[in-house]
């Protein structure tokens, strides 16, 4: 299994099982199966008033609404709202995360939404096949002709690019991992506390996203392969650069600094 080799703030790489090329394409296909299904059952649905405009323009109004948004922005509300992942991927096992491991910003979602160019080409597929009076309109091959260019140009980035990004990907600063098990990578950097929490090193609000985020995935894989070492680096880096003395092993002053965060940010 090929892996992705990300760079921390802390002088430590962090491995993340990089998603195979058949993975992508799978969660794809599932992807564009489920579009094609709310495109087929939004018509049957609709299929009384689409044949005279005039009279019923409000439910014709309503039926390209729901035919044109949800085909358009289905992959950047999915990768919002289910942290990365779309039904495909979800089902494939892979995820969307940035360059530093960590989730990616609503700006990195919506420039990869933006330059989708396999999606793209489905759509105007999927359009000129529903629309009679573009079947026959040339320059509807063309933009075809160029998106399938697009498309070709993201299967060659995918399999042979460092990070196995594709154009949306190496613009959006954001790369697509496995997630073997739920448990390899966790949802957030969330941390349950209480209400009556007491910090223990508000020097963590001095750190940035980014170091949060990598602090977060050096503690998860130290834990996964037992790796002390890898833990206890860390963690004198930190201490160095926050001016922090304590006595706690490295793996638990990890975990205090990730709940300090937590009820920090929060409060």
């Amino acid at each position: 299994m090929s892996t992705i080799r990300i760079g921390t703030n802390f002088n430590i790489d962090l491995e993340f099982p990089a998603a195979p090329f058949h993975r992508r394409f799978l969660a794809w296909v599932f992807d564009v199966v489920l579009l094609i299904f709310y495109v087929i059952i939004l018509f049957r649905l609709f299929r009384g008033y689409l044949d005279d405009f005039s009279t019923h323009y409000i439910a014709v109004s309503i039926f390209w609404f729901l035919l044109i948004v949800p085909l358009f922005t289905y992959h950047l509300l999915c990768e919002l709202t289910m942290n990365g992942q779309s039904i495909g991927k979800k089902i494939t096992g892979i995820r969307v995360v940035n360059e530093n491991g960590g989730r990616p910003g609503i700006s990195q979602f919506i420039i990869r939404w933006l330059i989708r160019t396999s999606d793209f080409m489905v759509l105007v597929i999927i359009f000129l096949a529903i629309s009679e009076e573009l079947q026959n309109d040339a320059s509807i091959f063309i933009q075809i002709g160029a998106a399938f260019c697009l498309l070709v140009a993201d299967v060659i980035l995918v399999n042979a690019s460092k990070k196995r990004q594709r154009v949306g990907d190496m613009l959006a600063h954001t790369i697509l991992i496995r997630t073997k098990q739920e448990a390899d990578i966790h949802e957030t950097i969330f941390r349950e506390v209480a209400q009556n929490y007491v910090p223990s090193f508000p020097q963590v609000m001095q750190l940035s996203d980014r170091d949060i985020n990598a602090l977060k995935g050096i503690l998860d894989t130290a834990k996964k392969r037992n790796d002390y070492n890898m833990a206890e680096l860390a963690s004198e880096k930190i201490k160095g650069h926050l001016h922090i003395q304590t006595s706690m092993s490295a793996f638990e002053f990890l975990e205090i600094l990730l709940k300090d965060y937590n009820y920090l940010s929060a409060h």
